[in-house]
């Protein structure tokens, strides 16, 4: 920031690799912005930070075109009745419900984008479930756990699970630790044949979403990608949405979702 306002730039467009509401996948970017704009004085350019994108169709196609290559490498014999299982970042239960302008958008948004990938991969039902939980085990967090999930679907009698990581835009290692390798262990262990989706990573249809949305953004001019963030966009990334305050003080979330 310091080097923008040097250079004399004026005006930045800011985005998160988290495409959701809450304190630490959003406002807390926010706030570091902020502070960041502050320390840099009165030269620091202004900064736009495009709102959470989740059901724009390039980030929620990504996921469509991931989905249906892991279904399709599953053994035939148990692709039909796999069961559809989509993963975040688990939050605590106070910022889940202060996420958003009217509080909840967390776990709402993560509904959308399973129920629109189920239907994009014509499929009829599908669980959400939630990883990576950090912070003190007196403090309740977001659940179930995906390795909890995979314990019911398994005793349910399902022929196998394919997990989407739809809280995440690359294969970090909250993916390939927690997915690839516990969640593998924890499906192996009960005989449950399992496939994970990729990420959005490189894929051309994430990649045009981001650069369409980065020069829409930096032009000062909402189009056709602006635009299919929906309506309700307007309305996040707002002064005290995301409950600003809510958790940060208990040193509760240190990083956040990415």
């Amino acid at each position: 920031m310091a080097t923008m306002a040097s250079d004399g730039v004026k005006r930045v467009v800011a985005l998160a690799t988290s495409a959701y509401s809450s304190f630490s996948s959003c406002r807390q970017y926010l706030d570091d912005l902020d502070r960041a704009r502050a320390a840099a004085g009165s030269r620091a350019p202004d900064v736009i930070k495009i709102p959470p994108y989740y059901r724009h169709p390039g980030f929620i196609g990504s996921f469509i075109d991931a989905t249906r290559a892991a279904i399709a490498s599953l053994p035939p014999e148990v692709e039909p009745g796999a069961e559809l299982i989509f993963t975040a970042h688990s939050i605590p239960t106070s910022m889940a419900a202060a996420s958003g302008p009217a509080g909840g958008a967390y776990p709402a948004q993560l509904a959308v984008v399973a129920e629109l990938v189920t239907v994009g991969v014509g499929r009829s039902s599908w669980r959400l479930a939630y990883q990576s939980r950090s912070g003190p085990p007196s403090v309740p967090w977001l659940e179930p756990d995906i390795n909890d999930t995979l314990e019911e679907v398994a005793a349910a009698g399902v022929s196998a699970a394919v997990v989407v990581p739809i809280g995440f835009v690359s294969d970090h290692m909250e993916i390939k630790f927690d997915l690839d390798t516990e969640a593998g262990q924890t499906a192996a262990r009960l005989g449950l044949p399992m496939a994970r989706a990729a990420t959005p990573g490189t894929s051309p249809k994430f990649v045009s979403m981001i650069s369409a949305l980065v020069a829409e953004f930096a032009a000062g001019q909402a189009g056709p990608a602006a635009e299919a963030l929906g309506p309700a966009a307007a309305s996040f990334c707002r002064v005290g949405c995301c409950g600003s305050d809510l958790d940060r003080s208990a040193g509760l979330f240190a990083a956040g979702p990415q």
